[in-house]
């Protein structure tokens, strides 16, 4: 074989081996695309799923007032980072139960007033008794 006729073996070879990988590496990209497509989707759908189950922060806001025994019987506020604290006129109106029920995780009573443990939402609640009033 002639050396011409070689280089142009090995250059068509060459392209051929590259052209494979070209090709191997698209089908590869396309596969992960649509992994990726499909990981987009699931996440559109489990936020979806969640902001469909999440509770109205005002609907239990609303209860846990309630179970404080009313606007009205709440005399002051305060929170300490997770920890809502309510001074009471009757702590007898107090639903401690209730109050467990819609997601404290402890609740301490001392005198007339309440401390209950709510998270992140101890802000946000103290916010919405200050405007009830």
């Amino acid at each position: 074989m002639p050396y011409e006729y070689l280089v142009h073996y090995m250059y068509l070879k060459n392209n051929n081996f590259f052209l494979f990988y070209f090709i191997l590496v698209i089908i590869i990209m396309v596969i992960k695309m649509e992994y990726i497509i499909i990981f987009v989707v699931l996440v559109i759908i489990l936020l979806a799923i969640l902001k469909a189950t999440k509770k109205d922060a005002g609907l239990d806001f609303n209860k846990l007032v309630e179970y404080l025994g009313g606007k009205d019987n709440i005399i002051e506020t305060s929170i300490n980072l997770s920890r809502f604290r309510a001074t009471l006129k009757d702590i007898s109106k107090a639903n401690k139960e209730g109050i467990q029920k819609l997601g404290a995780k402890g609740i301490v009573e001392i005198d007339n007033q309440l401390k209950i443990i709510l998270g992140p939402e101890s802000r946000q609640l103290k916010k919405y008794i200050d405007d009830l009033k």
